[in-house]
């Protein structure tokens, strides 16, 4: 007899997780510095400047442009709007919050000894947040594929027998998924486990008792129409705290280097709700729900220098290393149908705690002119070239990641960012613009749009106190792929990112 479900109990998987894909790969190796309110409000484009808390994680060697030891606290308010369209379906949200995005000091040694040509030393600290993971968007619509496809392409892909989806005398149903987890191609036995026990399909010949036979699966489910919602739900952030070293030769170079902690804390819920009144479907109401807990640690470098062409015309180069992460995963799925068991009748809180893999970003190198205009303002341009097509999860002998890391080579490309930003001075006031440009990450641009955006932004200065204000407002156009199997329809999302940044600066 099918035993009644255990609610909320965690099981250790011994396998990695084989929910991760690309778009993992993708959002831990994009970094967008939110920065103080000046950084922000000319667009980031500060590689040769130097002289400001958030620069320093453009090119290390901003820090010895100080004169003066400086600190900044910079307040963010984050605003993301998305329009989804998905089938004959419209739908807006907006997701809204504030928090702290940037905090740092530089505290500049000047050499006593005039005959050097070393003529100052700064260390610093400086924390920035490097993505914003909170998002929510909702796409309904009626679709003619069902989620039925889904659990039927992991059923069908090759050797499931049906005698390993049944439970043991005895066994609860979260054990033996948690038991299925740790074989081989664990997760595609999963998730036909789910299709089976919350009676979305069923075993060709239900008669067929053995575990040495390849089964195949039917769906309860009858083709036509289907009414589905789909919410896409996720928090969290990628944090960045940066210890930094530079050095001042001679008033015309400028050396430095960052030694980098990096964090993640990211939560992604999706679920589906899909019905339907086909003629002769045995299911009319389906509830899929997938939790995604990912905790990380990782370590990264950066080498930078700027030089003084003239005392007006300045040149940056910086160097970012690869970040290597430590990921940890954990998995939480939920599922339901009007043709599920009777004395299970909820599949809820079946947890998978992964076992902990790596993950290597891509590297990237920084180019960087800036002209200044006396004490009148400046402009200021960056360059970046990063190679996403070199991401890679380790370790590279699981036969998932080899495969997926494959996938990355050939779908992810080389990716360029262009930043401009100009800054007037009129007494004590600064005016400030920017704009910025980001390629796609992907081959394919019309799956994962280019970025692109602009900046404006108010300084004063007290002297040895000033106060920043600036907004920025950034558009991409992407096609979300529901489910990596069976129901791969996408819904197309246009994504408004603003922000409000306000940033205090004083000498210390």
């Amino acid at each position: 007899m099918k035993k009644i479900l255990m609610l909320s109990i965690g099981l250790l998987s011994t396998s990695y997780i084989l929910a991760q894909d690309i778009t993992d790969a993708v959002r831990y190796s994009m970094d967008e510095i939110q920065g103080t309110a000046r950084f922000r409000a000319m667009s980031g484009a500060f590689g040769a400047l130097g002289g400001d808390m958030s620069s320093i994680n453009i090119n290390p060697a901003g820090s010895a442009i100080f004169n003066n030891s400086e600190a900044s606290l910079s307040l963010g308010y984050f605003n993301k709007n998305n329009d989804v369209s998905y089938f004959n379906g419209q739908n807006s949200t907006s997701e809204s919050n504030v928090d702290l995005n940037q905090l740092g000091a530089a505290f500049i040694f000047k050499n006593v000894n005039e005959n050097s040509k070393w003529k100052k030393f700064s260390l610093s600290i400086a924390y920035d947040r490097s993505a914003d993971f909170d998002d929510e968007w909702i796409a309904t619509g009626t679709n003619t594929n069902s989620i039925d496809s889904y659990f039927l392409g992991y059923a069908n892909s090759g050797d499931i027998e049906f005698g390993t989806l049944k439970l043991l005398p005895g066994e609860y149903i979260e054990e033996a998924y948690a038991d299925i987890g740790t074989l081989q191609n664990g997760y595609a036995i999963q998730q036909a486990f789910l299709g089976y026990w919350s009676g979305i399909l069923d075993p060709e010949d239900l008669d067929d008792d053995t575990n040495d036979n390849e089964t195949n699966y039917i769906s309860n489910v009858a083709s036509g129409d289907f009414n589905q919602t789909y919410l896409y739900a996720s928090n969290g952030y990628n944090g960045k705290l940066a210890f930094n070293f530079a050095a001042d030769y001679d008033n015309k170079l400028y050396f430095g280097i960052n030694l980098n902690s990096h964090f993640i804390n990211y939560e992604k819920l999706t679920r589906l709700r899909e019905t339907n009144s086909n003629s002769g479907s045995v299911v009319n109401n389906i509830a899929f729900d997938n939790l995604l807990n990912t905790t990380g640690t990782g370590f990264s470098f950066q080498l930078g220098t700027i030089a003084k062409i003239t005392n007006d015309l300045r040149v940056g180069l910086s160097y970012n290393s690869p970040t290597w992460f430590r990921i940890s995963d954990e998995l939480i799925q939920n599922i339901d149908s009007n043709n599920a068991d009777s004395e299970i009748y909820y599949i809820g809180s079946i947890v998978n705690i992964y076992e902990e893999y790596k993950l290597k970003t891509p590297s990237k190198i920084t180019g960087s002119i800036a002209y200044i205009f006396g004490k009148k303002g400046l402009l200021s341009f960056d360059y970046s070239v990063k190679d996403y097509s070199t991401t890679k999860f380790r370790p590279t002998s699981d036969a998932y990641f080899s495969s997926l890391n494959n996938q990355i080579s050939n779908e992810l490309t080389s990716a360029s960012s262009y930043k401009l930003g100009g800054e007037y001075r009129h007494k004590q006031l600064r005016f400030r613009g920017g704009y910025h440009f980001e390629e796609s990450p992907y081959e394919d641009n019309g799956f994962y749009g280019d970025l692109d955006g602009y900046s404006v932004g108010l300084g004063y200065s007290f002297g040895n106190f000033n106060i920043d204000l600036a907004y920025s407002q950034s558009e991409r156009d992407i096609n979300y792929q529901l489910y990596n199997v069976g129901l791969t329809d996408t819904a197309s999302i246009q994504t408004k990112y603003s922000d409000f940044i306000l940033t205090l600066g004083f000498d210390i």
